[in-house]
């Protein structure tokens, strides 16, 4: 695939995974069983200051991104959209998808939801145009004082499932199947939909270099970390 048509491939994934990801979030919040620790933060605030959800999702993910400046770390052009397109799309969602009340139907629908925000994660994060503010935030802090990464993630949304449990959010069981399962499914996603880089042609000195060098080329596996 030529340099063009990689581009074209990466920005039409990072959209629609960002579209995806707005409508998994709005499945799982009619579902109403529980939601993700900052959804739970979402709807809270959203609760106590009668904003929809949409709109205090943007308004979170911007503060989430101010936060990014003492840490020192530089958003991408998926950072940016993150912020600013999961929030209509979540709102257009809750208002298509409608509340669900009996338990078989509420189940079914967080676990699609839970899928194809799992999808959804792996598209936009498979098109290398930068993480989201929340990822950012957790890796940025990881890179500037050296911490666990899984410390500053259960950390953070400890804080943030607090906040949001007191404001209102709806903490369930399926809050916890959240926490248990995207790991695990997000592993899977991303390699399988990760937009692959094209090759780099070496410099002439370069080429001189291999055709003159015995080179060894060992083989190594990179490690997904989150």
């Amino acid at each position: 695939m030529n340099a063009p048509l990689l581009m074209t491939r990466r920005i039409g994934q990072l959209l629609v995974g960002l579209f995806l990801f707005g409508l998994a979030i709005a499945m799982m919040v009619q579902a109403g069983i529980g939601i993700s620790p900052w959804d739970v933060l979402a709807q809270g605030v959203s609760k106590l200051t009668g904003i929809e959800f949409g709109w205090v999702t943007i308004v979170i993910g911007l503060i989430v991104l101010l936060l990014w400046i003492p840490i020192r770390q530089r958003p991408g052009l998926g950072t940016l959209l993150n912020a600013l397109l999961i929030g209509p799309s979540a709102q257009l969602g809750l208002s298509l998808i409608p509340v669900q009340h009996v338990l078989v139907l509420q189940i079914l629908l967080f676990l699609g939801g839970l899928a194809l925000l799992a999808i959804a994660t792996g598209l936009y994060i498979g098109a290398r145009f930068g993480p989201g503010p929340r990822d950012g935030l957790m890796t940025g802090i990881h890179s500037r004082w050296g911490w666990r990464i899984w410390i500053v993630r259960t950390s953070i949304e400890v804080v943030v499932l607090g906040i949001g449990w007191v404001l209102g959010g709806n903490v369930g069981f399926g809050t916890l199947a959240f926490a248990l399962l995207i790991g695990p499914m997000v592993n899977l996603t991303i390699p399988a939909l990760g937009v692959p880089e094209l090759p780099k042609r070496p410099t002439s000195l370069e080429g001189d270099a291999l055709a003159s060098a015995d080179v060894a080329i060992v083989p190594f596996e990179v490690g997904e970390s989150s």
